[in-house]
């Protein structure tokens, strides 16, 4: 047979494989001892399933939970089989994946009133083990999309039909365990015995998939109860329902239809009234509440929702004064560093609580406070004659990752702080098995905010952001809870606006790149998504922070 090499990455060495053999019968070639864990590789930095046929020299990385790539495929096939098991269980019920909380995946039985007890979640986990047990393949077949959608409509799931005929593709990738099938916008595992780790607990009025953890794949991730993310969630479905949107299908018949500019005018005016809300709920106790802290992960549209909180402030008479924590920067020197040596900017010791306690203490007592300054050309404190003092009219409104964090206002009064969560909790879905990840919402922001005024390219934001990732599980996550209130930016409009301008940016990052992989999975997701104009998007609005075209001054 005619041969043909491949360089794996992860031994450093080339190897002679037949041509036409597949990832799968490579990986025993390569890791003959220990390949049972291997989900899928990256081929030239594009995530391929094994089913993948190798024709040409390739450069190949064989991945495993650990990574995010691997992490992915293991969630979705994990989704898969739970999709099964029910499907198995409730024939002629609809399974919805909703969202990620708690180190989980809430998911919900639709119209099955005991779908969250005790009993029924038991049923399904043990249906889920024999799945697994079974090592069932996970078999991708190529079929013409007419055939797809037909065979969808067929098996009751409307959404994936509805989803394909707006993507207008000519050949769609259909997975089936057994005799199911199935549509992910990504790869899956070889089988289904790679999914051992796992575990199925009731929740709200659902279930809660509990998934592996990365650094410890043996091992479930812990529950973290998280009621008030819960909350925030369940109230941006129940604007779904209003706007009568929960997929990207119905989205795109919508934009289809030329109804965007409807769905716009009313996500806008949702947003408008929660910050209204708060701004109220703020007013109410104005006498207790002198400083407001406003914190949330990267390019959740923190800086836009203050200036707006700023303006239903001063519509209830109070005279909002804004202070960012970046003030607050210890010196370069005194900066700590990570596990690589790098300055740790992200680490709540960056921050000189000390001075900053001190500023807000004698601020609440009426004194007048010269504030500092950063420079982050020089790494050094500075002051410039800035002088702030508030009475009993004002409110200190703070921006800055850690303003939840109670190691920075463990010394301030509890009664005198409303603590405020912001983030893009994307509440829409691809369809009713594939959740839309909030970090990937973020990124697209960030990668198009980073383009237009930071100059940075997207290959540049890619490279960045699983530390910024890192940097948000330590310091911004474990605190979510403390908020009094959390605040959803994500607009149900605004992947379709972001990916005019994302599109350009993630095509320029070349094949070479580990990146590439990166790139080209944001690439397949806006192609679910129809563009929609950014026309009639209010100057006000948290996106313009992003696009462009904003009415503030950042």
């Amino acid at each position: 047979m005619k041969q043909v090499e491949i360089f794996c990455e992860n031994t450093g060495k080339s190897y002679q494989i037949e041509v036409g053999s597949t990832l799968y019968d490579a990986k025993k070639v390569i890791f003959p001892q220990n390949h049972q864990n291997i989900l899928g590789a990256l081929v030239n930095n594009e995530v391929q399933d094994l089913q993948y046929i190798i024709l040409m020299p390739k450069q190949v990385n064989f991945i495993d939970v650990t990574s995010l790539d691997g992490y992915s495929i293991y969630t979705r096939s994990l989704l898969f089989v739970l999709y099964k098991a029910i499907n198995r269980l409730f024939p002629h019920k609809t399974f919805v994946a909703e969202y990620y909380i708690s180190n989980g995946i809430f998911c919900r039985i639709a119209d099955q009133t005991e779908a969250s007890s005790a009993s029924t979640i038991d049923n399904i986990r043990q249906a889920m083990r024999e799945i697994i047990a079974r090592d069932c393949p996970i078999i991708r077949k190529e079929l013409p999309t007419a055939k797809a959608i037909s065979l969808f409509q067929e098996s009751g799931l409307k959404d994936k039909s509805e989803l394909l005929e707006t993507r207008g593709r000519l050949y769609t990738s259909v997975y089936y365990i057994e005799d199911t099938p199935a549509y992910f916008y990504g790869t899956l595992a070889p089988s289904t015995g790679c999914l051992k780790t796992f575990d199925l607990q009731p929740y709200h009025d659902g279930m809660l998939l509990c998934l592996p953890d990365r650094k410890n794949p043996a091992q479930v991730r812990p529950f973290v109860r998280q009621d008030k993310l819960l909350q925030i969630f369940d109230e941006h479905k129940r604007w779904g329902k209003i706007l009568k949107v929960n997929d990207i299908g119905t989205l795109n018949n919508i934009v289809d239809n030329k109804y965007s500019g409807d769905i716009i005018r009313i996500s806008e005016a949702l947003h408008e009234k929660k910050i209204s809300f708060i701004a109220d709920t703020i007013h109410a106790r104005r006498e207790k509440i002198k400083v407001i802290l406003i914190a949330g992960p990267s390019s959740s549209g923190k800086t836009t929702f203050s200036k707006r909180l700023g303006t239903q402030l001063m519509v209830n008479g109070l005279k909002p004064v804004t202070l960012s924590l970046d003030n607050y920067f210890v010196n370069r020197e005194d900066t700590p560093r990570d596990e690589n040596g790098e300055y740790d900017f992200e680490s709540i010791n960056a921050l000189d609580i000390r001075t900053f306690t001190d500023n807000i203490l004698r601020l609440l007592k009426g004194e007048e406070v010269e504030i500092p300054k950063f420079s982050f050309d020089t790494g050094l404190r500075y002051y410039d004659g800035e002088k702030v003092k508030i009475d009993r009219e004002h409110v200190l409104v703070i921006e800055g990752i850690h303003g939840l964090n109670p190691q920075l206002t463990q010394l301030l009064p509890a009664e005198n702080l409303f603590k405020i969560f912001v983030s893009a909790l994307t509440s829409i879905s691809i369809d009713n098995h594939n959740i839309i990840k909030p970090a990937d919402n973020r990124l697209l922001r960030r990668m198009v905010r980073d383009y237009k005024y930071r100059n940075y390219s997207a290959l540049e934001t890619l490279k960045r952001w699983e530390s910024v990732l890192k940097g948000e599980e330590e310091h911004i996550v474990p605190y979510q809870e403390e908020a009094d209130i959390m605040f959803n930016s994500a607009l149900i409009y605004e992947l379709g606006a972001l990916k005019a301008q994302a599109e350009p940016l993630l095509r320029e990052v070349m094949e070479q790149y580990p990146e590439h992989s990166k790139a080209l999975r944001l690439l397949k997701f806006l192609s679910y998504i129809k563009a929609i104009s950014s026309k009639d998007i209010p100057n006000t609005s948290i996106l313009r922070e992003f696009l462009g075209g904003s009415s503030f001054k950042y």
